[in-house]
């Protein structure tokens, strides 16, 4: 239970959190009443009963009626009292809290808190009412702070994350060097113009790694290797030397990977 505090006409009341409901200390705004009065006194009223168990009959599943019909029936006798404590182990009710220790006292969910206010004065209800709504205004502006800030963090990670992620996975460019060498075979064009690399550069480059190096191929990389298959096919049969087949794979590869990487579609199929 979270504590939280108003401030209504000099007086501090304290409010707190029980699940999702807010409830109010009812001990704390007896502070504000002139003479004596007590907690007990507002309860043994038969207006208070019948609206603690109008109350209670719309918000708790578990009310037990038949106690609270006989409290009903002995309410506003002046031999009758009830206190809180004998009130809420009675009928299951829900709608006041009674806690000990130091900072304890009577708590009551804000329906009944603001119905406990007339009890004290018209004036400390409206005052009471308007200082708990300027507590939830707070509150929703400071969530809509945090929501935002975590919102543009999130954006932040998003993109450090896919940047790592082209920045890894997009095919390097290869240099005039890298596209004059000759390489032994044509799958070894493919994983050039893919990776940067041979498949025994890649073996050298990863010496524990179980598989080959399209056994570490993302689904993105390992579809735009099949693409590039069937173009270098067509490439070879264009008559294109080895050089000039590696620099349009390696420039296609590049294309192909960025379109692929902004794909919601390829995401959905991981």
């Amino acid at each position: 239970m979270k504590n939280r505090k108003v401030d209504v006409q000099g007086v501090e009341i304290r409010i707190i959190k029980v699940n999702t409901e807010d409830y109010i200390s009812i001990t704390d705004m007896l502070k504000a009443k002139d003479g004596d009065f007590f907690i007990s006194d507002w309860l043994r009223n038969r207006n208070t009963v019948e609206f603690l168990g109008i109350w209670e009959s719309v918000h708790n599943p578990g009310f037990n009626y038949g106690e609270f019909a006989t409290i009903k029936g002995q309410a506003g006798l002046n031999s009758y009292k009830i206190s809180v404590k004998e009130w809420t182990e009675k009928t299951n009710a829900i709608g006041l809290r009674a806690t000990a220790g130091r900072y304890g006292g009577t708590f009551a969910h804000i329906d009944i808190a603001f119905e406990f206010g007339m009890w004290i004065s018209a004036e400390f209800k409206v005052y009471l009412i308007k200082e708990f709504k300027r507590l939830k205004d707070d509150e929703n502006n400071r969530l809509k702070l945090e929501w935002n800030l975590q919102r543009t963090i999130a954006k932040i990670n998003y993109r450090i994350h896919t940047d790592a992620i082209k920045e890894n996975l997009i095919p390097p460019e290869l240099s005039k060097k890298q596209t004059q060498i000759v390489y032994a075979s044509e799958a070894d064009i493919l994983n050039m113009a893919m990776f940067g690399m041979t498949a025994a550069q890649w073996r050298g480059s990863n010496p524990d790694k179980d598989g080959n190096i399209r056994d570490s191929a993302t689904l993105e990389q390992l579809v735009v290797l099949s693409n590039l298959e069937s173009i270098n096919s067509v490439l070879i049969h264009q008559g294109l030397s080895q050089e000039q087949r590696l620099i349009q794979l390696n420039t296609i590869a590049i294309t192909q990977m960025k379109s692929l990487l902004g794909n919601n579609s390829i995401r959905k199929l991981r």
